[in-house]
């Protein structure tokens, strides 16, 4: 992975999804350089509240599979769910058994971009706003500034939670 920048990538975490017609416009945008897993969890439950729902919780295992993802598509430059592995693969290499959902972005240059970016995709906001996930991993990764690239940086979210809630 010698086409990232050591800064490349952090590993944070993130929130669920269920679609509603509500949008939220964030105050302020942060650079991944910024980023740490307080003003994440912030950001993503700033959305999930201003859309009817609960916070999430950070989980360090859905975070190593994200920053996996996303170390994957920034060595490739493709955006993509399944590069050689699958969702359900990198959460059990990660010690992850719940159930998942995700979401990926490409090029948004903040973290509030990205979160804007899913809730403006129904896919991506019914994830991002599940009530049955409880807990999330994210991640970013860039590639490497002397490659030449689609989008630069890539951005996976992973929310987790119990598979009995998807029974009921």
């Amino acid at each position: 992975m010698t086409n990232l920048t050591r800064r490349g990538f952090i590993v944070l975490g993130a929130g669920a999804l269920v679609s509603s017609c509500t949008s939220y416009t964030f105050s302020s945008a942060t650079k991944p350089s910024r980023l740490s897993t307080a003003a994440i969890t912030q950001k993503i439950n700033e959305a999930r509240k201003a859309n009817g729902r609960k916070a999430v919780v950070y989980n360090a295992k859905l975070a190593a599979a994200a920053r996996n993802q996303a170390l994957l598509m920034a060595s490739r430059d493709e955006l993509s769910h399944n590069l050689d592995i699958t969702l359900r693969q990198r959460v059990a290499d990660a010690g992850y058994f719940g159930a998942v959902g995700e979401n990926l972005a490409g090029g948004h240059q903040t973290l509030e971009a990205a979160i804007e970016g899913w809730l403006q995709s129904s896919g991506h906001r019914s994830t991002l706003l599940s009530s049955k996930f409880k807990e999330y991993g994210l991640a970013y990764a860039r590639v490497s500034s002397d490659k030449k690239s689609r989008y630069g940086i890539y951005w996976a979210l992973i929310m987790g939670g119990d598979f009995s809630a998807w029974s009921e």
